[in-house]
């Protein structure tokens, strides 16, 4: 003779599922996002140039060492120091001139100022009439040279 229960003839157990590993399993998973998710870079770090000083007779003499990629607006040929480099569509050329130009400030020794690092540092200069990919462009071309830093002017602010 088997016992019965109140409710209805049904011979065999019914199913559960226990959820309380699921939900200590999704805990586990909610604390280790929370503590990893801070840890991505989510600034950009900008350097600012530095106030001037009140003297207005200070002379300032210009860097030698400066190198400046400038775009033309009207042909997209480029410029590095105003000597022609090819143009936008391949820069080649600028690469190659960049990593000559470098490996000739390694072998001569020209160092940034207070640094024991070869001065690799360029400047884009481009007006806002070209177009967004011609610039980055031009950057990678610059990058694949070896430069770093590479600085960015915005030319003929008044268009």
């Amino acid at each position: 003779m088997g016992m019965s229960s109140g409710g209805g003839s049904s011979d065999g157990a019914t199913p559960n599922i226990n959820v309380t590993p699921l939900i200590d399993v999704l805990l586990v998973l909610l604390i280790i996002f929370m503590i990893i998710s801070p840890m991505k870079p989510h600034q950009f770090e900008a350097k600012v140039p530095a106030e001037p000083k009140d003297d207005l007779n200070v002379v300032v003499k210009p860097n030698p060492l400066t190198l400046v990629v400038a775009i033309d607006k009207s042909n997209l040929g480029l410029k590095l120091n105003n000597d022609g480099v090819g143009d936008v569509s391949d820069t080649q050329a600028l690469t190659d001139r960049l990593t000559t130009i470098f490996k000739d400030r390694e072998n001569n020794g020209v160092f940034r100022e207070g640094t024991n690092e070869v001065e690799k540092t360029v400047f884009v200069k481009a007006p806002k009439s070209v177009k967004y990919g011609d610039v980055v462009k031009v950057i990678d071309g610059v990058k694949t040279a070896g430069a770093q830093p590479i600085g960015l002017q915005i030319d003929d602010l008044t268009e």
